[in-house]
C-alpha cells in the first residue's frame, strides 16, 4: 500500500512540474494538449492493467466465474 501511495504523489508531482514547465516554455495551448497526452495515456495504461488482471486463466477470472456458478446454482 505504501509503494502505491508514494507512486501515485510521484506521478502527481511530475504531471504538475511537466505542466509548469511546458507553461513555462512553450505557452497554453501546448500545455493542454502535453496534459492531456499525459491523462489519455494514463487511462490507456490503466485500461491494459486492468484488462490483463481479468484475463482468462489468472486468478481474478476464475474467481469471477467461480462466484458466477455459485450464483447461478443458488438462484435456480
Amino acid at each position: 500500500m505504501g509503494k502505491a501511495v508514494a507512486f501515485l504523489v510521484a506521478l502527481i508531482a511530475g504531471v504538475v512540474v511537466v505542466g509548469w514547465v511546458a507553461s513555462a516554455v512553450l505557452g497554453n495551448a501546448l500545455f493542454y494538449l502535453i496534459v492531456g497526452a499525459l491523462v489519455v495515456g494514463g487511462g490507456l495504461y490503466l485500461y491494459n492493467k486492468a484488462k490483463k488482471s481479468i484475463a482468462p486463466g489468472t486468478r481474478n477470472q476464475r474467481r469471477i466465474e467461480a462466484a458466477a456458478k455459485t450464483y447461478r446454482m443458488r438462484n435456480r
